[in-house]
């Protein structure tokens, strides 16, 4: 679990993966927001397209559908994924194994995300100019939304809204730390390449190309095909960035997250070790039970 977050899209083609994925990385009452999540999904997309009478019904039949199929063919994956961090757990690791597993991660999000595609390119193509002002507004209220959380004008402030993203990650596997812990943790941070500045930056160009992607495809009325081809580019886009900087930028910070992470995950006690063990097999539980509650 990286410390400090790595860059994640945030555009309307795939936030149904962000409402899943906020889901169960939060897992508390995994069971129960998984199965409000096509409801959750349509007013989170919905937020940022302002759906017509027409559109509605298409978006919530289409999450239906996407929930419906990860239910089937994807949770019963993701519980055995559970069953290896268990056994992983107990035991020291290092950096090269926590991006090994981080990268695993991303091939089920890229799954996950392909699967909604042809969904998402028949909804972009019957918007319409007040849909696209629509997204675009709310593109900038989640701007500042960013800024308030990461880009605070006060350093002491904003370097202690990371330390404390960082603890609750990490105990929301682990349970309480110790003050010594509590404390590497703060000292490491600063070290840290993450630059929130950059991260803005980068979000915005990827709005105004979601944006011009989406301008461009209505003007043309393009077909289906082609809609979903201009798509999956898009969103490949947001694992390998067209900015030469940004994509060294990224590189930089996954290796110091997996490096931190295996430090920190090191230097945990046999109790915190064997709590992280429970609380895996709790959400595995809760992800086998999801799963067996597919329609056959």
């Amino acid at each position: 679990m990286p410390l400090y977050p790595l860059p994640k899209p945030r555009s309307l083609i795939i936030a149904v993966l962000c409402v899943v994925l906020t889901l169960l990385s939060g897992c508390s009452m995994l069971r129960l927001g998984y199965n409000q999540a096509p409801d959750l999904a349509y007013w989170w997309l919905d937020g940022y397209a302002d759906f017509n009478d027409v559109q509605t019904p298409r978006v919530r039949s289409a999450l239906a559908q996407w929930f419906a199929w990860n239910r089937r063919t994807q949770l019963p994956d993701y519980a055995a994924l559970l069953v290896r961090a268990q056994a992983e757990a107990p035991a020291d690791t290092t950096p090269q194994r926590v991006c090994a597993f981080e990268a695993e991660l991303r091939e089920r999000l890229d799954t996950a995300v392909d699967r909604a595609v042809p969904a998402a390119a028949e909804l972009a193509l019957t918007f319409n100019s007040a849909q696209l002002q629509h997204i675009e507004r709310r593109y900038a209220k989640s701007n500042e939304e960013f800024r308030a959380d990461y880009l605070q004008i006060d350093r002491g402030q904003r370097a202690k809204a990371s330390i404390k993203r960082a603890v609750d990650r990490i105990e929301m596997v682990y349970g309480d730390l110790d003050d010594a812990q509590l404390e590497r943790i703060a000292k490491a941070l600063p070290s840290s390449p993450f630059d929130p500045e950059l991260w803005l930056q980068e979000r915005q160009r990827r709005q105004q190309d979601a944006l011009l992607m989406l301008r461009r495809l209505l003007a043309e009325r393009a077909p289906a095909d082609r809609a979903q081809a201009a798509l999956r580019v898009h969103v490949k886009q947001y694992e390998r960035s067209t900015n030469e900087a940004y994509r060294a930028y990224s590189a930089r910070l996954t290796e110091f997250n997996c490096a931190l992470g295996a430090a920190l995950h090191n230097g945990m006690s046999a109790a915190q070790r064997q709590t992280a063990v429970q609380r895996l097999k709790g959400w595995e539980a809760d992800v086998r039970a999801l799963a067996a509650e597919a329609a056959p």
